[in-house]
């Protein structure tokens, strides 16, 4: 790639973040006509919550509007509820969207204050612009837990609550009845992974059949999925939704986030009567989504640049002779490097319970630490296996680590180089979490596509960043090392940097597919979860579908352009470390 096409190269990426986040600055505000605040308040405990605060036009102290709190749910942000938050601002409701405890920008640790749900019912009630008697609360899973405590702490605080994805008395918060919470619907897809936390039926669909949901509704027969029991003037309504969707799908959904939006219309006064069918949301994802093409786009032109300098042109080197695994070798390192993963994640997820892995100051966030456990964990059984093939097999053809892009020729590791190797690495890091922190600043969004994003840090997260990144570095350098030494493809090197790219993408995410597939195979068929006391994780997994697509193309190219491992290896730890610390949540008490 010549100097001329990185730079456009450059001029088109930064389009994409500059266009992606104006497009989602329009939706979110409607055309400039809705202003969003990001927001700091105190909580009862002196702890800082984070929100956004969506004002329709129009919107004063003299001419108040109802308010909405709406709460994500656990290891999300206040952005996951976007969907909702810009549908009921767009129909006259002032929306508080906020982070919970531990997540986000908010302090942690995580499941303090009520999930946060109790604060920020509070303050939305402080607010003079919001007509204290009609109030509704919104959440999705954990943040439906918010919304119940903040009911229970403010019972006549509010007037309608909308519970998606989530329960009554589930996790110690209170058990719902005929009479509280006040005006409640209930968006429980037909295929929610936690049916049997939420309300204790294995099948999604059977929850109609609980005597849990019976007593919320008020009857001794079968719930009925879209009718309205109870009243709305006696504060006894209920109404059972049931989209045909997965649990994190809900706030991700025309269908879930209508049946939201019709349930405070008819709840709460002094909305715009919007038809439900009119939404416009999902074309903020669909700018930010742009915006994150654009920043990792710029990594690579960028990359490629800098290498052309003075400073840096000495890392950039063609890879050494190829002699990797072939033949049925080769096919036996891919199975290993596919399949390995898997047990080991099943056995890391094991701890993902507080009782079995407390959080400390070092390692502060519990879900950070058991992909950390299980990264290193395989790592360290590759480079056993990669040791055992190089010294049983490899050596006899005189391979060595400068085949592999880990030492150099006549001089072994080069810490010069591999110094050099991390600031061009650290540089290319900095400049697209700028585009990030941009983007943020000027258009109050982060870069996502629904379950999948990239936030901004905090002072904290970037202290808890520099705690977990040496262990993910290890786990990207062992990768790499893998990749690039035993199962790099092509005699000569005669494959292009695309059709490398695409058979390591193949390794990297081949184990999630089939972990997935085997998961919800039985699930969609009417059954359950393959491993139900794993329903979180096979969430969780989604992420690592972009996450281990961006590790392969960064890693890949940074090894043809560098001939060595550690530019792409040190790129990918930072660049993860940093995606994973600032969505996940924090469960250390700092």
């Amino acid at each position: 790639m010549d100097t001329k096409k990185c730079k456009w190269l450059i001029v088109i990426a930064l389009i994409l973040i500059i266009g992606g986040g104006l497009l989602a600055y329009l939706i979110q505000t409607s055309g400039g006509t809705i202003k969003i605040k990001d927001i700091r308040f105190k909580a009862s405990n002196g702890k800082m919550v984070s929100a956004l605060l969506y004002i329709p036009a129009g919107v004063s102290k003299e001419k108040p509007a109802p308010g909405i709190v709406a709460t994500h749910g656990y290891i999300n942000s206040r952005e996951t509820q976007d969907g909702f938050a810009i549908e009921f601002a767009r129909r006259g409701y002032v929306v508080l969207a906020v982070d919970q405890t531990g997540h986000g920008f908010s302090d942690p640790p995580a499941f303090a204050q009520g999930f946060g749900g109790m604060d920020s019912l509070a303050y939305l009630r402080t607010l003079d612009i919001v007509d204290l008697d009609n109030i509704g609360l919104e959440g999705h899973s954990m943040g439906g837990w918010a919304s119940v405590v903040a009911a229970a702490t403010n019972p006549k605080g509010y007037k309608a609550v909308v519970l998606a994805s989530s329960s009554t008395g589930t996790f110690g918060i209170p058990e719902g009845t005929e009479t509280f919470p006040r005006n409640t619907a209930l968006i429980f897809s037909k295929y929610d992974e936690f049916s049997q936390l939420m309300w204790g039926a294995a099948i999604p669909a059977d929850i109609v059949k609980t005597d849990k949901l019976k007593k919320l509704f008020g009857t001794t027969e079968d719930v009925e999925v879209g009718k309205l029991y109870g009243s709305i003037e006696k504060g006894t309504a209920r109404k059972l939704y049931q989209p045909p969707i997965i649990h994190p799908r809900v706030h991700f959904s025309q269908e879930g986030i209508g049946n939201a939006v019709e349930w405070m219309q008819m709840t709460l006064k002094g909305g715009k009567d919007i038809p439900v069918s009119s939404q416009i949301w999902y074309w903020k994802e669909i700018g930010t989504f742009i915006a994150m093409l654009g920043m990792l786009l710029l990594i690579f032109p960028l990359g490629q640049l800098l290498l052309q300098t003075k400073f840096f042109k000495e890392i950039s080197e063609k890879p050494a002779q190829i002699k990797s695994a072939n033949g049925f070798g080769w096919w036996v390192g891919a199975v290993l490097t596919v399949l390995i993963p898997l047990p080991v994640f099943l056995w890391a997820i094991g701890y993902s319970a507080p009782e079995k892995l407390n959080p400390t100051a070092l390692f502060a966030q519990i879900n950070t630490t058991v992909i950390m456990m299980w990264a290193c964990t395989v790592a360290v059984i590759s480079l056993i296996l990669f040791i055992l093939w190089h010294v049983f097999f490899n050596r006899k053809k005189k391979a060595s680590f400068v085949n592999y892009g880990v030492t150099w020729k006549n001089k072994g590791l080069d810490f010069k180089k591999i110094g050099k190797s991390f600031l061009l690495a650290l540089i290319i890091c900095v400049a697209a979490y700028l585009t990030l922190l941009f983007s943020h600043l000027v258009f109050t969004t982060d870069y996502r596509l629904w379950v999948f994003a990239i936030k901004p840090m905090t002072l904290l997260h970037f202290r808890i960043f520099l705690s977990y990144l040496i262990p993910f570095a290890f786990y990207f350098l062992i990768i790499g090392m893998i990749l690039h030494g035993e199962l790099r493809c092509g005699k000569k090197g005669e494959l292009k940097a695309w059709q490398e790219m695409l058979i390591n993408i193949f390794l990297l995410i081949t184990a999630y597919i089939i972990f997935e597939t085997l998961g919800y195979l039985p699930f969609f068929a009417g059954g359950t979860l393959a491993i139900p006391e794993a329903a979180l994780w096979y969430i969780v997994m989604f992420q690592f579908f972009p996450i281990f697509t961006i590790v392969a193309l960064i890693s890949t190219y940074f090894y043809r352009k560098t001939g060595h491992i550690y530019t792409g290896a040190f790129l990918n730890a930072m660049l993860i470390t940093w995606i994973i610390v600032a969505g996940q949540a924090t469960h250390f008490a700092f």
